[in-house]
């Protein structure tokens, strides 16, 4: 079944022509909502783009999702921003605060004042410590040219990582949806690891 719907797709150039694109979009909506699996999105290209013939496909999905993710980082800050400025506030300073849990956003202040912006770097590879980060840059009134210079190593770091996740995967197998169902596990599990940490030591603390 799998193997006629691989014999089915549409040729490479085509597949570019909407994958890339596609990609932008998905991580870059990732970055401002919590829906979108940005890392396993990443991880797959990355394999898809391991198996294909046409060269710098690999540099191309680093180039695309690392913009992707640095352009929907500076939305959702400039966003924030905006609520930090507003006497009432605002919904996208809400939601921030309230993916934030308290402890998380104690211990990212106090990273930054340590510091600086290099910790926006850590907080992009560390699964859920990037919203933490984020917030504490904006209580501190951190200016949106600051916070942006820090975040484009970040976002560069986010990208290779989660594309060297994708490439250890793809070959690993000899078919790319072998390696896009290894990726993208890899991803959730890496992804999950922290809040199932969280609950353990909840539950062994009561």
């Amino acid at each position: 079944m799998i193997q006629e719907v691989v014999r089915q797709l549409p040729p490479e150039s085509t597949q570019q022509a909407i994958g890339y694109p596609s990609l932008f979009l998905l991580v870059a909506l990732g970055a401002l909502v919590p829906v979108v699996p940005t890392g396993a999105l990443v991880s797959s290209a990355a394999v898809v783009a391991l198996h294909q013939s046409l060269p710098f496909s690999l540099l191309i999905v680093f180039g695309v999702a690392s913009a992707a993710a640095f352009v929907g980082d500076i939305c959702l800050y400039w966003l924030g921003q905006r609520g930090v400025r507003s006497k009432n506030g605002s919904k996208w300073l809400r939601a921030i605060s309230n993916r934030a849990a308290p402890e998380r956003l104690a211990q990212a202040q106090q990273k930054l004042d340590e510091h600086g912006s290099v910790v926006l770097v850590l907080s992009r590879l560390v699964p859920a410590g990037r919203i933490p980060v984020m917030l504490a840059c904006l209580l501190s009134r951190m200016p949106l040219r600051r916070f942006a210079r820090g975040d484009v190593p970040a976002c560069l770091a986010w990208a290779a990582t989660y594309q060297l996740i994708g490439v250890l995967g793809g070959s690993l197998f000899p078919k790319p949806w072998q390696g896009v169902v290894a990726a993208v596990g890899l991803t959730l599990l890496i992804s999950a690891t922290p809040a199932v940490w969280r609950r353990m030591r909840m539950r062994f603390s009561h």
